[in-house]
């Protein structure tokens, strides 16, 4: 079954619905992270498309990466609850609620503008070419993953 697609607004604003009904006390139903960090979480996503503040992985990891876990990140099957991370994603101390929400719907508004043919082969920084299948189960999986483990 095929995920929707964070590309058309449709889509992007029932995301951005479900960001805007969690609040700066909303706790999870699994996990460590509270509401503020993941929203910072799910940012690096996004930073590794727009922003140059990650170090590519080396050769090695690039390989490790594309070979091992760009299936697991690309396909339509969810994640599994307390899923191990990379360790750019982990999210240690405390984070703006406010300021991590704006980025997350910034992000989703600004790649839902571009549009998915902006993205048909375009370069990751871990998996290499990604198709826009793959960008959107990314992007979509993951923002899903997290707003249902803090019940929206």
């Amino acid at each position: 079954m095929a995920l929707p697609n964070i590309f058309t607004q449709a889509v992007a604003d029932e995301v951005i619905n479900r960001i805007n009904q969690l609040k700066p006390d909303t706790t999870p139903n699994w996990g460590k992270m509270d509401v503020a960090q993941m929203l910072a979480h799910c940012n690096v996503t996004y930073e590794m498309v727009y922003e140059n503040t990650h170090p590519k992985p080396n050769f090695l990891m690039k390989f490790i990466l594309k070979s091992f876990v760009k299936r697991i990140v690309t396909n339509e099957t969810p994640y599994k609850h307390n899923s191990q991370t990379a360790p750019v994603f982990l999210i240690k101390g405390s984070r703006d609620f406010e300021k991590e929400k704006r980025r997350l719907i910034d992000y989703i508004n600004k790649t839902s503008a571009a549009g998915e043919a902006s993205f048909d082969n375009k370069m990751s920084l871990s998996f290499g070419a990604l198709n826009k299948q793959e960008w959107n189960n990314m992007f979509y999986k993951h923002l899903d993953h997290h707003l249902t483990q803090f019940g929206v």
